[in-house]
């Protein structure tokens, strides 16, 4: 009898121990501490499923096209591609994927990345994944944006550039050509804003919301 009471009481603590794990672990794919570097204050890993986190700063979350909240897998095949026209004159609060608190940035944040007097960037692989690693030059804190490619609308959502680029949202649009929004595309060489199709699919990284 003392024999089972000591087991019941070792199997109840490792029980209690399992459930605070899992507790733990859902806590830390919606919640990120971010980093501050040039003024902005950014997470430290892509958008997963919406309202969540990926894993790890190196691991590629999900894909999303521009002003929708649908995700899509970073890896494999996918089938329905949507290829109607995302509308809207901004990624809408609505359909943003970005955790509580959290927010697909401007093109003038990504922008304060790109200031090489402030920031200093350079290419590298972490822990097997290759992408650009973006640093303070005043604190020392950095960011690493995972080259997960982009999901190609020209041919159903295929997949393409994976561990070549990483190209990632910024919620404006291109005021001069329709169809188009801004995003920042990075890779070995370099990394600049660019201009991606609507209906592509890319990262996000999200930026802390203003308070």
């Amino acid at each position: 009898m003392i024999k089972m009471r000591l087991n019941l009481r070792k199997v109840a603590t490792i029980a209690i121990c399992l459930v605070s794990s899992a507790t733990m672990f859902a806590q830390s794919n919606t919640t990120d501490e971010g980093v501050v570097i040039n003024g902005v204050k950014w997470a430290t890993r892509n958008v997963d499923a919406p309202g969540t986190f990926a894993e790890k700063p190196e691991s590629a979350g999900k894909f999303y096209q521009w002003n929708r909240k649908k995700a899509w897998n970073a890896t494999g095949t996918v089938v329905n591609w949507d290829n109607s026209r995302p509308t809207g004159m901004k990624w809408t609060k609505t359909n943003d994927p970005c955790p509580a608190g959290w927010r697909v940035p401007t093109i003038d944040e990504i922008k304060t990345l790109l200031d090489i007097n402030k920031v200093s960037s350079q290419w590298m692989i972490l822990n097997g994944v290759n992408g650009r690693k973006f640093t303070d030059k005043d604190t020392g804190y950095s960011i690493f944006l995972p080259a997960v490619g982009e999901r190609d609308f020209s041919r159903d959502g295929a997949l393409r550039d994976e561990g070549l680029h990483g190209n990632y949202w910024s919620r404006n649009p291109n005021e001069l050509v329709d169809e188009l929004a801004y995003s920042l595309d990075c890779d070995r060489n370099f990394a600049d804003t660019h201009s991606s199709f609507y209906r592509e699919g890319l990262s996000v990284r999200p930026v802390a919301e203003k308070k």
